[in-house]
């Protein structure tokens, strides 16, 4: 079940890696009789070993379903099925863990290949059955049981759908038990998959397997423009990479004063433009006594100060003094820019067009050499 052609391993993202697999256990103590099994997508379950089979990571078994039976991966083993039981609040002793029957076989992998085939033509069926139904709601994925008695059907929809009567039409048109089950737009992007705007794969498709809530707060942290073009992934819903550095934005952010102060001095009061948070810079403007509401400032009128100065200032303010200026001295503090335009000798992008019309004209030239004496001789 494993695909070797994937530069990411997004078929199998749902691996986890067994930093106990090589700690031996105590004398007399039996392995964990608990495994974790892997499904289609990014379904997984806990299943008991009762027979002391063993179960390798990878090793394709059929496990107890209801009704019969289903096949998936061993995904993980030993002890450390014991601390995912503790994330995932599951007790060891629970009834709800079924059991594993046995590896698989040949004629049981067979089976499940073949179920595994009509599931894009039960898809398409079941979304023409839902329209004729006047359903709103939208079915992203089929997943068929491993011995084909059992189909769990994905859907998104934005309101309570009645799929009573669908389930009656899914049942007689394929002849399985229907289990409808609704998931996210999330969900959904992630299993369907995609290129995302970065040029790579969905990171909830290739190795994002928890989808934490993002705000646009997020992206005022990071000094990102509040553009729902840019800021929504293929979902619609905001990008999850933007709680990924949103960390060390609020670590930094610590020593940087507010936006929202102004600056009081003798020059008049200065407005907060931009904040550099990583080279601790902020850009102020002074208002301008004669305009009001709000004011258009030009690139020459902001004025760079350290974030340290910005400090200085409020202190003086909040003891009712005012400095002669934003900066000491008068002068603006330097701001450097990165000096990484032309780092490979690219100055232009437009650097090889005249060499490539020289050489045209050239040729024209070399095909044409009659036409070259014609044109000598009425230039004489």
């Amino acid at each position: 079940m494993n695909c070797t052609n994937c530069g990411t391993g997004s078929c199998n993202k749902l691996n986890v890696f067994d930093w106990l697999a090589d700690m031996e256990l105590p004398p007399g103590q039996k392995p964990f009789d608990i495994i974790e099994v892997r499904f289609k997508g990014s379904r997984k379950h806990f299943f008991r070993n009762p027979e002391g089979l063993d179960l390798k990571v990878g090793d394709t078994v059929a496990v107890e379903a209801m009704p019969g039976h289903d096949i998936g991966t061993v995904s993980m083993t030993g002890e450390l099925v014991k601390l995912q039981l503790r994330s995932r609040k599951v007790k060891s002793d629970s009834r709800d863990i079924r059991i594993v029957y046995r590896l698989a076989r040949h004629a049981d992998i067979e089976k499940m290949d073949s179920v595994r085939s009509r599931e894009d033509a039960t898809m398409y069926r079941a979304r023409t059955i839902a329209s004729m139904l006047g359903l709103k709601m939208k079915i992203s994925d089929v997943e068929y049981q491993g011995d084909g008695k059992k189909a769990t059907f994905y859907y998104t929809a934005d309101e309570r759908v009645d799929f009573r009567e669908l389930i009656k039409r899914l049942a007689e048109e394929f002849r399985i038990r229907v289990e409808m089950r609704q998931i996210g737009i999330r969900q959904e992007a992630s299993r369907v998959g995609g290129i995302g705007s970065c040029g790579r794969e969905l990171c909830c498709s290739t190795w994002l397997t928890d989808f934490k809530a993002v705000s646009t707060s997020s992206a005022r942290y990071q000094n990102l423009s509040i553009n729902p073009a840019k800021l929504a992934g293929q979902c619609g819903k905001l990008k999850c990479c933007l709680n990924y550095e949103l960390d060390a934005y609020m670590e930094a952010l610590k020593d940087i004063p507010g936006s929202d102060i102004k600056l009081q001095t003798q020059k008049g009061t200065a407005v907060h433009l931009k904040t550099d948070i990583f080279r601790r810079m902020m850009w102020y403007a002074y208002l301008d006594p004669e305009k009001k509401g709000s004011q258009f400032f030009p690139s020459d009128a902001w004025i760079a100060v350290s974030a340290d100065r910005v400090r200085e200032i409020i202190a003086l303010n909040k003891k009712e003094e005012k400095p002669d200026d934003l900066v000491i001295g008068g002068f603006a503090e330097e701001t450097r820019e990165p000096d990484y335009t032309d780092m490979v000798g690219q100055d232009s992008l437009t650097r090889m067009d005249k060499r490539r019309k020289k050489k045209r004209k050239n040729k024209r030239r070399k095909k044409n050499p009659r036409q070259n004496q014609s044109r000598e001789k009425n230039s004489k």
